[in-house]
């Protein structure tokens, strides 16, 4: 999203206007209409969810971070579909970009923590910790706010050089030097931060399949308990792989190609093309989140039933309880 408007400043090497201007608007204008219904129809459903676990404070975090990058979408729809005044391509690169990323990366953190939560809940129940107090969870939900904020909201500051009417600019140009570098180190930093939630959710994750695993042997589940369980816990991980890693593997050649390091104009384009595409691929996270609650979050489930009169079978609802008994709020 940001840096997204032209790779370079000669108009001789401009990616394809047909990709800029009309694809990738309709692919946003796809993701935002899901975007907003879901987080929407979310937002309501949470509002009836009491915080009284941890796991529900970091999944209303999770809920407010994704609401807020999808409204950041339309500006980016008009902007890149050229609809409208010039200086909303300004507008995008000052504040709507960075709203994006800042809320990408609070979901990506909210993910590691909540992996955390689910670690302590299931591996070591028997050990309790501050960490999943109520009062310790809201805490740590705001550093995470403020530490995102103190990290990219400079971007915006930065993001102070004269706009030119006559030609089209990206979101680099605007910058100042200063700004050039803080770009350079807060993406840096947020790529460092997706490897380090990456790499715990995994661990996170491996030892929680094993924990399930040797329970099933112990009591002798059925094979259909085991499944489910096994379903549940890796859909974050896969949401989170396809969604987050694609993009993380080309931030950085692209933003090189962007803050001085020169590129021919095929591999410029090229940077540019399987950036915007990735991109889309991360913003699609908005949507695909509330599938994860959906599936982890039993309160969330059965309110959702509740508010829209559907009825859930007897069995499976005795089912679903026996697990949750075991495993409370993900399984």
């Amino acid at each position: 999203m940001n840096n997204s408007s032209g790779t370079n400043d000669s108009t001789s090497c401009l990616p394809n206007a047909i990709v800029m201007t009309r694809i990738l608007p309709i692919m946003y204008s796809i993701v935002f209409i899901g975007g907003i219904l879901l987080n929407g129809l979310n937002l309501w459903i949470f509002c009836y969810i009491s915080s009284n676990k941890s796991f529900i404070v970091y999944l209303k975090n999770i809920v407010v971070a994704d609401l807020l990058m999808t409204l950041t979408f339309p500006l980016k729809i008009l902007s890149d579909a050229e609809i409208g005044h010039w200086m909303l391509r300004v507008v995008v690169c000052r504040f709507s970009a960075v709203i994006f990323y800042a809320n990408m990366y609070i979901g990506i953190i909210f993910l590691g923590i909540l992996g955390f939560d689910r670690y302590y809940k299931i591996v070591r129940p028997m050990n309790s910790s501050s960490f999943q107090s109520i009062t310790y969870s809201k805490i740590i939900s705001a550093v995470v706010w403020i530490f995102m904020a103190c990290l990219l909201v400079p971007n915006m500051i930065l993001t102070n050089q004269s706009p030119n009417k006559t030609q089209k600019q990206s979101c680099a140009t605007l910058k100042s030097e200063l700004g050039i570098q803080w770009h350079k180190m807060s993406t840096y930093i947020s790529l460092t931060i997706f490897v380090l939630v990456f790499l715990l959710l995994v661990l996170f994750y491996v030892s929680i399949s094993r924990k399930i695993y040797r329970s099933h042997r112990k009591f002798r589940r059925g094979s259909n308990a085991k499944s489910k369980s096994k379903r549940n816990i890796y859909s974050i991980l896969f949401v989170f792989f396809v969604c987050f890693v694609p993009y993380h593997m080309c931030r950085i050649p692209y933003t090189l190609s962007q803050t001085g390091f020169k590129f021919n104009c095929p591999l410029e384009n090229t940077f540019f093309y399987v950036k915007e595409v990735t991109l889309l691929l991360s913003a699609a996270n908005v949507c695909l989140d509330p599938i994860i609650y959906f599936f982890l979050c039993q309160p969330f489930r059965n309110l959702l039933f509740k508010k829209l009169h559907i009825r859930c079978r007897s069995n499976e609802t005795e089912r679903t309880s026996k697990i949750s008994s075991s495993s409370p709020g993900i399984l």
